[in-house]
């Protein structure tokens, strides 16, 4: 049984759940939950622990094997003991903070002892020596990918693909030693996936000493995240990917727009997925007082946390919506600011449809703090911005087209090994048929560019060049569109103009026969009315 069977096998057991009135945004709490007690209790048989890492009375032997409204009540008991670390009786059962922020506030939303039993028996028949296998951390993530696939609201709606995470990462090169944040962490991706390339570049750390492991398990990667719910998710995703973090774990509770970020202390690396959209009526609200350009554009306060926070030398990749590379007023402030502290390298310009909330257009932006030459430079930083186009004459990626790495190793050749954006660059890169796409001659002649690299996917734009033609915006490109209409070959308004109305007209005469079809005859004359006064005919109805 692989994690993909195992996975569909747990999202089925969501129809049991539906029926006692839990909605798939409840769903995945509610299983994990319960799951996280399964978790523990196979990490502690696989590895013959000494330590249960929870306390007894609060086990997965504690439930499995009862029944009825014995069993209902034993697992609400469990929760709360978890939560609040007492016992009914307000003995104290653990004193792991770690455990009480996992659980805060935690309770069950079922009704029927029934469905619980058939929870608990569906998880003791799964094959959890083929899961350890494959990692339960590899496990759970697959279930949470599942739940921003299958809902269309929430933090399913820009849950990042996996594909993009990783790419970033490896562009970022993430090393042992380095603080590593995400100030919008969500479920705790970037930080997991940051963790396990450098496992993968240390032999899974015994590359390291005690000392050195001890760092990256504790005080390595640090995300905030505002929403509690998403936060238990994501502290459960680190410690079953063996990130345990300080005293309240890898993810703290708060808003990086609020005092929590503004006491966050500097970072190496920074990645992040800033949740889109503005702080006018959201649940997160920009109350920081020492940013400079004060906004309620939620991307832009978090675009100008994220560069201000970065280490002399610190690097980070953020995914953006397009309205941060073109928005006026504050917009070209932060933007700015952004190029004259630090060095944008890179824009990478991301397809349609690979986030859950369609028609939204994103990029990631790469950067460095400092210069290329002087880490401690605060001025002119940004001299060139290398821009990849992933968007134009793409496929619309959703379920039937998935987005994935070959998508995006075209990206990372051109990108190259520095993790700084310093590896030697070169333009021109027709990956995904770009050259086939048909240009004017004149293609860019005025501007004395090689017309060939108006194919290319992969361009250089100095920073007086963004200045000069572009008024500090970054929402550049220059590919054409095979599905764009070239305006030159359009025929005159007046035409254009004509057969929009007979299309209308013809649209009116249809509906018109459709209502008298269906008996509407008075309510058809009504209209045709209004119509025939809108135009000034009088006599519409008659004719």
């Amino acid at each position: 049984m692989t994690n993909n069977d195992i996975v569909q096998k747990l999202w089925n057991l969501c129809d049991v759940l539906r029926d006692d009135g839990i909605n798939y945004s409840d769903y995945v709490t509610e299983l994990v939950l319960l799951l996280f007690i399964k978790m523990v209790h196979e990490n502690t048989q696989a590895e013959s622990l000494k330590r249960h890492v929870l306390p007894k009375g609060c086990r997965w032997t504690d439930l499995n094997g009862k029944s009825g409204i014995n069993l209902l009540d034993d697992y609400k008991r469990i929760l709360l003991s978890l939560s609040s670390g007492r016992d009914g009786a307000g003995r104290l059962v653990h004193d792991d903070p770690l455990i009480s922020a996992v659980y805060a506030d935690a309770q069950t939303r079922l009704r029927e002892p029934r469905h619980l039993e058939q929870m608990i028996k569906t998880l003791d028949q799964i094959d959890w020596f083929s899961a350890q296998k494959d990692g339960l951390g590899d496990l759970y993530e697959g279930l949470l990918e599942k739940n921003a696939n299958e809902t269309k609201s929430g933090a399913g709606q820009y849950f990042t693909p996996r594909a993009l995470i990783n790419t970033m990462v490896r562009c970022l090169k993430p090393q042992p030693g380095e603080t590593i944040q995400d100030p919008a962490a969500g479920t705790a991706g970037f930080l997991i996936a940051a963790d396990q390339y450098i496992k993968d570049q240390t032999d899974d750390l015994f590359d390291l000493n005690a000392q050195q492991q001890a760092f990256q398990k504790n005080h390595a990667f640090v995300g905030i995240e505002l929403v509690p719910g998403t936060r238990r998710l994501a502290l459960m995703n680190c410690l079953l990917h063996g990130m345990e973090g300080d005293d309240e774990g890898v993810v703290h509770l708060g808003n990086a727009l609020g005092q929590t970020g503004a006491s966050l202390p500097k970072a190496d690396v920074i990645l992040a997925n800033p949740p889109f959209g503005t702080s006018k009526g959201g649940d997160a609200s920009v109350t920081r007082d020492d940013l400079t350009y004060k906004t309620s554009n939620k991307q832009l306060a978090f675009l100008q946390h994220i560069y201000r926070n970065l280490k002399p030398g610190g690097r980070a990749a953020v995914v953006l919506p397009d309205n941060v590379l073109f928005e006026a007023g504050v917009g070209t402030d932060v933007r700015r600011d952004l190029m004259n502290k630090c060095n944008l390298h890179t824009l990478l310009r991301l397809p349609t449809g690979i986030f859950y909330a369609q028609g939204v257009k994103t990029n990631v932006l790469f950067f460095t703090k400092g210069s290329a030459v002087d880490k401690y430079q605060e001025e002119n930083c940004t001299e060139n911005v290398w821009v990849f186009d992933l968007r134009t004459n793409m496929p619309s990626f959703g379920k039937r087209t998935p987005f994935g790495e070959p998508h995006l190793k075209p990206f990372e050749k051109v990108f190259g090994d520095d993790p700084n954006g310093l590896s030697v660059r070169q333009e021109g890169e027709y990956s995904f048929h770009s050259d086939k796409v048909e240009l004017p001659e004149e293609a860019e002649e005025n501007q004395g560019i090689d017309p060939r690299l108006a194919h290319s996917r992969w361009r250089s734009f100095s920073r007086q060049w963004i200045a000069e033609h572009k008024g500090d915006s970054l929402d550049i490109s220059w590919l054409k569109d095979s599905d764009s209409v070239d305006a030159a070959n359009l025929p005159e308004p007046s035409v254009l103009a004509g057969e929009a109305m007979g299309e209308l007209v013809q649209a009116l005469g249809e509906l018109d026969a459709l209502m008298r079809e269906l008996g509407a005859e008075e309510e058809a004359d009504g209209a045709r009315a209004l119509v025939g006064e809108s135009f000034g005919f009088k006599d519409i109805v008659k004719l």
